[in-house]
């Protein structure tokens, strides 16, 4: 098929553009915007655009305030990045690899405000009935949606090898 991308190049190409939409995304709201003096602005009825800054993890948890702690995660996200290229440089498949450059892209998304903020910027807070149920950003977004695709191709290539058998 002369043409057609090769998952591994699907999977780069999409942790590429994720971390461009995630990092614009940041700059515009932090820098190009009164976001941080006039928040909230709400989107609609369940939605605004805050200013969070996450010294954690996903859901805040792992909260590290001291530079320690900060640079730990930041070398955890190095890792984790460096293997999930790793693994989609061997991907064969194009939801597999979609999905972990997804996850990728998102990652180093994060890494980057960790390494210039000190933490990561998310900025969407869903709420309703007086409870914020998450404030995130376009990379959290990304990489739920290649743990997601990961769930998915998994169970789908199961499938496929079962009726292979």
């Amino acid at each position: 098929m002369t043409g057609a991308v090769s998952p591994p190049r699907l999977g780069f190409v999409a942790a590429a553009l994720t971390l461009a939409a995630d990092q614009a995304s940041k700059l515009i709201l932090l820098f190009g915007s009164d976001l941080p003096l006039s928040e909230p602005v709400a989107l609609g009825p369940f939605v605004n655009l805050i200013v969070v800054w996450n010294h954690g993890i996903s859901y805040g948890l792992l909260q590290q305030h001291s530079d320690l702690g900060r640079w730990l995660l930041v070398v955890v996200s190095a890792a984790a990045t460096a293997a999930i290229a790793i693994w989609l440089s061997r991907s064969d498949r194009p939801l597999l690899a979609l999905s972990l450059g997804l996850i990728g892209g998102g990652a180093i998304g994060n890494a980057i405000d960790r390494l210039a903020y000190g933490a990561v910027f998310d900025f969407v807070q869903l709420h309703a009935a007086g409870y914020s149920w998450y404030v995130f950003n376009v990379a959290d977004v990304a990489i739920v949606a290649g743990v997601v695709g990961l769930i998915y191709d998994s169970l789908l290539s199961e499938r496929v090898a079962r009726r292979r058998a």
